[in-house]
């Protein structure tokens, strides 16, 4: 019997040969001349993975807006002659034989910041590149400059351009998307009771912070085929003190929610609201919110954070916590993580292209 990372799992329409996937990370990669536009860098990043055994990458998140980038270097997807060049992307993963899905986002009051590796940090100045952030208020992200706020129309221009930006990932060739609701960027910002101050009808209870998230799900939705699986990635918690497990309560709540407009895949991940939490980070630290979001819907559920080991994956798989977990600076280290993986476990995976001549070579 083969080992649960190597085990196939169908998310709707899509079978993917395995359970380990590359997470999505943001590499502030693109040129300032060419905003938006994924690169050689990006190319190279992401077939890596692809040549290492990855069953199914996540690319950073790609802004559906030019005013939702984390920074002036993020990738994006807000414009149709940006999909030439996750194209070329795509099909290089794809002769590799990997999934690719691409991950959909806006920064909010995150927006318009210095890529941290970066000689400066925090807001970058209008006069330097930056722009106006936007978020539920005013209230800024630590020492970030202030947002504005958004209003209704505003925010239903916002939910167009998530399903627009999906329909280019169906151009482009996507196997996925994923729209990114966590760390504290603009949906999470909604989300969050310690952000969304808002009287209308996208703030107060639960039902109405969720109110813009839920517009995405169903725009998304609606803009890609229905075999295609749509991802959705939630922060459990805040980690603001007191509140992780109100925070874990309303995470479940939402993933619920989002299944019944058709998400096919909970992608539980944490943080991003409070500028300093305190988090107890250590090996696989937050599977065990992914598993109690498993245990309230029936769709699958990923765990992310510090999972490096091929026996930690695989005991998580095993156990029931999650049924995908996500990986990320352990394949940066080794993207060629599967193979040594499949060794350890004793299912060894055919090497893709000419590595395969070599492979007696490599094992």
């Amino acid at each position: 019997m083969a080992p649960h990372l190597f085990t196939p799992l169908t998310v709707r329409g899509l079978e993917v040969p395995g359970r380990a996937w590359v997470a999505p990370m943001c590499q502030y990669s693109c040129r300032p001349g060419e905003p938006g536009f994924v690169t050689d860098w990006h190319l190279a990043h992401l077939t890596s993975f692809a040549i290492g055994g990855a069953p199914l990458i996540l690319t950073e998140a790609a802004a559906v807006t030019e005013a939702g980038r984390i920074s002036p270097w993020d990738a994006g997807i807000w414009q149709d002659q940006q999909v030439g060049a996750w194209e070329r992307v795509v099909s290089l993963v794809h002769r590799t034989g990997s999934l690719i899905g691409v991950q959909l986002g806006h920064a909010g009051r995150k927006a318009s910041t210095y890529a941290p590796f970066h000689e400066r940090s925090g807001s970058v100045p209008v006069a330097e590149g930056g722009w106006q952030s936007v978020g539920p208020g005013s209230e800024p992200f630590g020492s970030y400059a202030d947002p504005r706020a958004l209003d209704v129309a505003e925010l239903a221009t916002t939910v167009a351009a998530f399903g627009a930006a999906a329909r280019r990932a169906v151009t482009a060739g996507f196997d996925a998307v994923e729209i990114h609701a966590a760390h504290g960027y603009l949906l999470a910002q909604f989300l969050s009771p310690l952000v969304n101050r808002r009287s209308d009808e996208y703030g107060g209870d639960l039902a109405g912070r969720a109110r813009l998230l839920l517009e995405v799900v169903d725009a998304v939705r609606a803009s890609v085929p229905d075999r295609m699986p749509v991802l959705l990635r939630l922060s459990a918690t805040d980690w603001a003190s007191g509140q992780v497990a109100d925070d874990l309560e309303r995470t479940v709540q939402v993933s619920r929610w989002a299944v019944e407009r058709g998400v096919d895949l909970i992608d539980v991940s944490s943080g991003g609201n409070v500028p300093r939490p305190e988090i107890p980070i250590g090996p696989g630290y937050q599977t065990g919110f992914a598993e109690q979001v498993r245990r309230a819907v029936e769709v699958p559920v990923s765990a992310v954070g510090m999972i490096t080991r091929p026996d930690q994956a695989e005991q998580v798989l095993a156990e029931g916590q999650a049924d995908v977990v996500m990986m990320a600076r352990a394949l940066l280290a080794d993207p060629h993580w599967w193979h040594r993986a499949a060794e350890t476990l004793g299912h060894p995976l055919p090497w893709v292209g000419p590595y395969a001549r070599a492979a007696p070579l490599l094992d």
